[in-house]
């Protein structure tokens, strides 16, 4: 397979998997007012938010919820899901984007919010919005070796500073049509936190499996988007080109492996846009109706979108039903991995 990679896992499943919604929405409605002197004076109208990327609304989490605090949150709630001692859990990996700072790394915060043991190694896996699926292969491949018995992955994300900074610039009489589209996938951006606990099948017989999975890279696309927590600017229309060619690729080269194409009960895809995931469907040839939506009242949460669409639907897969999960991060980066459940 051309420059693909393919894994594939023996022991791994997923405890536990859940989210916590941040509490404040904030509607595409209320971003059009505040840049709706902007539309005018550059020729623009309001409402591209809602009607061509779909996001009618997004979460923010209070001014005094920082970043760690809220994947602490979700890492709690997976913990007390599984019915897992704390004390058993051998490694804690954070993949949140958002940081207050370099160093130390988030994990260190949640691992003491958590209270979890000294022995439980604990680090940041840092790979824009596929991190989180990264981590579920990490943890999985630890497993395997017989290495820990239990891994918590955790991931919080908060878009309020970016959004209101972002909204500040372009409310500038000096801010372009350029400008606008430039800055439109920060608009677009979501806050939530959510967790997931990966155990030894062996132990958790019930754990839904952790099947395998491919990955793909495409890094010549590494300055398409470019952001931290004050800006990001983003070439949406090349981002969204590269990604899509960059996930039939990796489509079609897991064909000789997979059955995905025809196989799977439901695809938990990263949740981008209406634009994306029509497109997305259309160029693999997989059917809508299988792929839930989170993006239209949550935005692109980053990460955290994966884990939040798939603890959502959660309570109606039924045993047995095949999941995708398919991860891509700006980069870019893509991985999808396949759960049994």
């Amino acid at each position: 397979m051309s420059g693909n990679a393919s894994f594939n896992h023996r022991q791994a499943g997923v405890v536990s998997v859940e989210a916590v919604e941040a509490p404040e929405i904030v509607t595409s409605d209320w971003i059009d007012e505040q840049l709706v002197d902007t539309y005018a004076r550059n020729g623009l109208r309001p409402g591209l938010l809602a009607e061509l990327a779909g996001i009618k609304a997004r979460r923010w989490w209070p001014e005094d919820v920082t970043f760690d605090q809220a994947a602490a949150m979700a890492g709690r709630k997976a913990i007390d899901a599984s019915g897992v001692d704390p004390a058993e859990i051998g490694l804690l990996i954070s993949t949140s984007v958002c940081k207050h700072h370099l160093e130390p790394s988030v994990a260190c915060a949640v691992h003491h919010s958590l209270g979890l043991s000294t022995a439980c190694n604990n680090f940041d896996l840092a790979n824009a919005c596929l991190g989180f699926v990264n981590a579920m292969h990490l943890a999985s491949t630890a497993i395997d070796a017989g290495f820990i018995k239990y891994a918590l992955i955790v991931d919080g994300e908060g878009s309020r500073q970016t959004q209101l900074a972002t909204i500040k610039r372009l409310q500038s009489e000096t801010a372009s049509a350029i400008d606008v589209f430039d800055e439109f996938a920060s608009l677009t951006l979501g806050s939530g936190a959510a967790a997931m606990v990966v155990g030894n099948m062996e132990q958790h017989p019930d754990a839904h499996r952790i099947v395998g999975g491919v990955v793909r890279a495409a890094t010549q696309h590494n300055r398409l988007c470019v952001g931290d927590l004050e800006q990001m600017t983003t070439d949406t229309r090349a981002l969204l080109d590269a990604g899509l060619e960059l996930g039939l690729a990796c489509w079609d080269d897991a064909k000789s492996e997979y059955d995905w194409s025809k196989g799977m009960d439901r695809y938990i895809i990263h949740q981008v846009s209406s634009v994306h995931t029509r497109l997305l469907c259309e160029r693999l040839d997989i059917d809508p109706a299988k792929v839930p939506l989170t993006y239209p009242q949550f935005g692109n949460v980053g990460p955290a979108a994966i884990p939040i669409t798939l603890a959502g639907e959660a309570p109606s897969i039924t045993a047995g039903e095949r999941v995708l999960c398919m991860g891509v991060g700006s980069g870019l980066n893509m991985s999808f991995t396949e759960l049994e459940w």
